[in-house]
């Protein structure tokens, strides 16, 4: 044992990498299958490439006999150029993604068979020009195509998005065609899109059509009929891993099952705790029933969190536990302590970029901050405001989506109309959405009409109408007239009140299954970019201007800049400080997750989600949200609520403690604390750097305050205190 246990001794002295004891359990684990549960910041992948090296250096193996599969393309990189800098001097190790694995699988079995293939996802511009409508051959476009043969009206974005992804989700579940049904999908006739979808890639050109989703269902059937080809890629590699297999499908578990059913010696690395892709397919109850498959498997915890403060990794691990679907861990950090997470809670949804900009634009290293949001939707405001305050960024998801929208363009065609009413092109786009209720023949009627001359003048005058029609058109076409030259913030109001728009919005929602509060978050975020400017042509022109910044955002990555990315986005990903945004209930959890049908999984995903979004941050971490969006009152996430409950547990029990020097009890049988009168009662006598007296802590300083909290400073460290309850039960007086 000491041979190899000079390994570690060696590897510390030439590259500076000490593993903790159950780091180096992992890496001598080599024989068998081995579930090695890392908790986040804990080091996996440093094992991992120790592991290998381990491997190669210590037991003698070919490191051509050595396969290392991971979730994403850079993640694949990332490790390839790890272990090249760990070990220069060794021939390279076969790092892939599952999918270019497949890929090799079922190229392979078509070379043999002779089989003439094609790849129709990817890229767009590099796709090769297909006879199908003549347009590129490619995933996206033949699903568009096929929806407006099959639904009669062209599809949004979202509605691909979510088509795209149900096909998905059905491939890596290895769900049966007649299953296909019980998938739940808002996609008008989804499930005949696919089968029409399938059809058509097998048969509606000269090739086989394949898509990603297809090479990993293709890859397992191949492996399980094809004995040949199965006993070559058995006998082709020893020993396997796998990277983030809380990410993996059913099909990619399938396919790994049979490359290593041999000689098992399988090394899947994992965190329960973060799966958050069920949507896409991923199977984490696949590793709770890790030993059903592989009965003398072997679980290590790597539960050490190297990444982040005290106050984090303690708060983060008693927040996972209210999951109940999970291994039982205890994440733990032997990193000094900070400053406690910071709970901010604004009045209104505005003041949360303003905030952002004020507390960001003064921090030193831009590259060490990230802000952090469930849906993309939020980052167009965002980057609105940090670009009016000049601080650079890097937008880890970037999606040009929202500028391309059929709100946005409805709303500037609005606007168009109050420059000239003499275009029935531009009303054709929004007869539809607004209070004249003009239908398709009457447009029709309309613009056969070439006189130069008012649309809605035309409408009156040469069109049949309905009488009710009448006065509507009217005064459509003076709020029109009145609208020239308003502000767009005030023209954006009028089009959703008075000329009908939000009401057509919520008709359209109700009929076609769109989400409203998606489509109004989107009109909210119009108003917000307007705020400040002048006329519509100013409007317009931000509104351009910003959609080449989102563009060129993405070549930011690696610069000194803010990182802006969803949670999703976010995972392997670490930053000194993070600001977790738009904490609202109905955001995270989503009202999906509240769905009776949606089930448990559901909502325990969901807390991952958030605990991968904490988990992200080494010293300094906010979670912001606020009490009001749009004029309407939001409550906040209850996922914060349950964060604050963990920081200060003691003013939640202190509520209904009874000392009985002190305390009596009501006829309602609450605890009622008698009055100090020296009590801190208002709170305007809270100031940022005064001396305080609390009951409990005794005597400390105020470092921080907001409507919500206090962060108080005291002999046994620094606390964050409710306000709100610190008032009422009196329980801080001036020292």
């Amino acid at each position: 044992m000491k041979v190899r246990e000079d390994f570690f001794i060696r590897k510390k002295n030439d590259i500076g990498v000490t593993l903790n004891e159950v780091q180096k359990k992992a890496v001598q684990q080599t024989d068998g299958p081995l579930l090695l549960l890392a908790s986040p910041g804990s080091g996996k992948t440093i094992t991992i490439i120790m592991r290998i090296g381990y491997l190669i250096e210590e037991i003698g193996i070919d490191p051509a006999r050595i396969k290392a599969v991971t979730f994403s393309k850079a993640s694949a990189n990332d490790m390839k150029e790890r272990f090249e800098r760990f070990f220069p001097y060794l021939p390279p190790v076969d790092f892939s993604t599952i999918h270019s694995f497949a890929f090799e699988v079922v190229r392979d079995n078509f070379r043999k068979n002779g089989v003439a293939y094609q790849i129709i996802e990817g890229d767009l511009k590099e796709q090769s020009q297909g006879d199908y409508h003549n347009l590129p051959l490619h995933k996206k476009i033949i699903l568009r195509n096929l929806y407006k043969s099959i639904v009669g009206e062209n599809i949004t974005d979202d509605q691909l998005e979510e088509l795209t992804t149900y096909i998905s989700f059905i491939k890596n579940k290895m769900i049966p065609l007649d299953k296909w049904s019980t998938v739940k999908v808002d996609v008008p006739e989804a499930e005949k899109i696919f089968r029409e979808y399938e059809t058509f890639k097998k048969s509606g050109y000269h090739k086989l059509l394949l898509d990603y989703d297809d090479m990993l269902a293709m890859a397992e059937k191949v492996l399980d009929q094809n004995r040949e080809l199965l006993q070559y890629y058995q006998g082709r590699y020893d020993y396997v891993l796998t990277d983030e297999s809380q990410d993996t499908s059913l099909v990619q578990h399938a396919i790994i099952e049979k490359l290593v059913k041999k000689h098992q010696n399988l090394c899947v690395v994992a965190d329960d705790d973060q799966s958050i892709y069920s949507w896409r397919g991923a199977e984490p109850d696949y590793l709770l029933n890790f030993k059903k498959v592989y009965a003398n498997a072997k679980i290590l915890f790597m539960e050490q969190n190297y990444r982040s403060s005290k106050e984090i990794v303690d708060v983060a691990n008693q927040f996972i536990k209210q999951n109940k679907n999970r291994y039982s861990k205890n994440m733990f950090t032997n990193n000094s302590s900070h400053q406690p997470i910071r709970i901010k809670r604004f009045p209104d949804y505005l003041n949360q970029a303003k905030y952002l900009v004020k507390e960001i634009q003064n921090v030193d290293n831009l590259a060490e901050v990230s802000v952090l949001y469930r849906n993309n939707s939020s980052s167009i405001a965002l980057m609105n405001e940090f670009d009016r305050a000049g601080i650079p960024f890097y937008m880890k998801d970037a999606d040009n989506r929202f500028f391309s929208h059929w709100v946005v363009e409805d709303i500037l065609n609005f606007m168009r109309m109050t420059f000239t009413d003499k275009r029935a092109d531009i009303l054709e786009k929004i007869h539809l959405k607004f209070n004249g209720y003009i239908s398709k023949k009457q447009m029709e009627k309309l613009k056969e009409i070439h006189n130069h001359e008012s649309v809605f003048d035309n409408l009156l005058n040469f069109v049949p109408l309905q009488d009710y029609q009448v006065k509507l058109i009217a005064e459509s076409k003076e709020t029109f007239q009145q609208m020239k030259g308003m502000p767009p913030l005030q023209a954006i109001r009028v089009i959703r009140d008075r000329l009908g728009y939000e009401k057509a919005i919520e008709k359209m929602c109700e009929r076609l299954g769109f989400r409203k509060e998606f489509l109004f978050g989107i009109l909210n975020t119009l108003e917000e970019i307007s705020i400040g400017l002048e006329t519509m042509e100013e409007f317009a022109s931000r509104l351009k201007y910003l959609e080449s910044v989102l563009k060129h955002a993405r070549y930011n990555k690696g610069k000194k800049v803010v990182t802006f990315s969803t949670f999703h986005s976010a995972k392997g990903l670490e930053f000194e400080r993070v600001y977790m945004i738009d904490l609202i209930d109905g955001i995270i959890p989503s009202s999906e997750d509240y769905k009776s049908g949606a089930g448990e999984n559901a909502m325990e995903e969901a807390v991952r989600l958030f605990y991968v979004g904490m988990t992200r941050a080494k010293k300094h971490l906010e979670l912001i949200s606020y009490k009001e969006r749009d004029g309407e009152q939001v409550e906040e996430s209850p996922f914060v609520t349950k964060v604050r409950k963990i920081i200060h547990p003691d003013l939640e029990t202190m509520k209904m403690e009874e000392t009985p020097s002190t305390n009596k009890r009501g006829k309602s049988g609450k605890t009622i604390i008698s009055s100090n009168p020296n009590a801190i009662r208002d709170q305007k006598d809270l100031v940022k750097g005064a001396d305080i007296k609390h009951r409990v802590f005794g005597k400390g300083v105020i470092l921080e305050l907001d409507e919500e909290t206090l962060e108080v400073r005291f002999s046994s460290g620094v606390k964050n205190l409710a306000v709100k309850t610190c008032l009422e039960l009196g329980l801080l007086e001036p020292v």
